[in-house]
């Protein structure tokens, strides 16, 4: 289990450091128990595994003060658990619904009752996000997502896969841009 946490601390300071992610920003985390086990994702996800990524990541996100949203699977309709002051500031829809293993993930479940006050919201459009397990986080990230390549690239048997955000370019050719 220790290994998972070194794994994920390691790609959450990585993200961290290559997308430029900073306090007040949000990240989106998606992530297979099943996969970082060896299984196949949705099969059998544990919250043992869950318990040390969510902690991994709250230690990175925490002392930078970026904060985390965790997808809920397929059977949540992919509905995010985030803080509920976060949700509130940012104006997001909330949605009635409380995450279990069988339906929201084990992840989604070891966060919801990992935080202070949590509630599922129904999309979010995060600044990054780290996929743990082709999960497919896309949906909630910022219009303009921009893959970024860790050295750091697997969580247990899980592929990893990160992305940051950008402004989106606009105008012509006579535009400059930063």
């Amino acid at each position: 289990m220790s290994q998972i946490y070194d794994e994920t601390y390691a790609a959450a300071e990585e993200l961290v450091g290559i997308s430029g992610i900073k306090e007040g920003n949000l990240c989106v985390v998606g992530c297979s128990t099943s996969e970082v086990s060896g299984k196949r994702i949705g099969s059998s996800g544990t919250v043992e595994v869950a318990q040390e990524i969510v902690k991994a990541l709250l230690d990175v996100f925490g002392k930078k003060g970026i904060h985390l949203a965790a997808q809920c699977c397929e059977h949540l309709n992919r509905a995010l658990v985030i803080e509920r002051s976060e949700a509130e500031k940012r104006g997001y829809e909330i949605v009635c619904a409380v995450p279990h293993p069988h339906a929201g993930g084990s992840f989604a479940t070891t966060v919801y009752h990992t935080f202070e006050d949590p509630v599922l919201v129904r999309e979010i459009k995060a600044d990054a996000g780290i996929d743990i397990g082709n999960t497919l986080i896309g949906m909630h990230l910022k219009r303009v997502a921009v893959p970024v390549r860790l050295e750091h690239n697997r969580i247990g048997s899980a592929q990893l896969n990160a992305a940051r955000t950008r402004p989106e370019y606009i105008g012509g050719e006579r535009a400059q841009y930063e």
